[in-house]
């Protein structure tokens, strides 16, 4: 009898221990709890521009200046945005908020840079912010950077933020897609 007891207590355990065990630990699987595809819209002042240049240069080395881009890669320059969001890629649309933040080019031999920003929504669309922050080597077609928290309808929101370059237009002009999945949802 006992030695009986003592076999079911040990099916008993092994059945209970590997039930919590995984399946396939490389199934794991993420889906969005929200996504959403916003354009942004910059617009670098260059020194005759003032009036609509939504970007300026605060920052540069000692061989640039504030009012065009450094050479070699615009390394050093520290860039200030407050730019409009649309739904779409039209610069006269509507805008539903603002891109608020700033980029450094950070390397000399690369073309790419560093983000920090807030979307900061103002419209009947969404109320809240969205916060980013992450590398972007600019010379890659699609760029992923980090989804790091949020207010208001995205509160403590946290995801990837897919961005490509739209469009360009020399050093004065450019429109990014920011495709966002977010896999934090409150």
């Amino acid at each position: 009898m006992r030695v009986i007891s003592t076999l079911l207590l040990l099916l008993l355990l092994i059945t209970i221990g590997s039930s919590s065990l995984p399946t396939n630990p490389k199934q794991r699987v993420h889906v969005p709890c929200k996504r959403l595809v916003f354009y942004f819209h910059d617009i670098i002042y260059n020194g005759h521009n003032s009036k609509n240049a939504t970007s300026t240069i605060v920052g540069a080395p000692s061989w640039g200046n504030k009012t065009i881009l450094a050479n070699q890669n615009h390394f050093g320059d520290l860039v200030v945005f407050d730019d409009p969001i649309t739904l779409d890629n039209n610069l006269h649309s509507p805008p539903i908020g603002r891109a608020q933040g700033f980029y450094i080019y950070d390397k000399k031999d690369i073309f790419t840079s560093w983000l920090s920003f807030s979307f900061v929504f103002n419209s009947t669309h969404h109320k809240g912010t969205l916060n980013f922050a992450g590398a972007d080597p600019l010379m890659n077609k699609t760029r992923d950077i980090s989804v790091i928290g949020g207010t208001g309808e995205f509160f403590m929101a946290r995801g990837v933020a897919t961005i490509s370059t739209d469009a360009f237009e020399g050093e004065v002009y450019f429109r990014l897609c920011v495709d966002i999945n977010l896999y934090e949802c409150w």
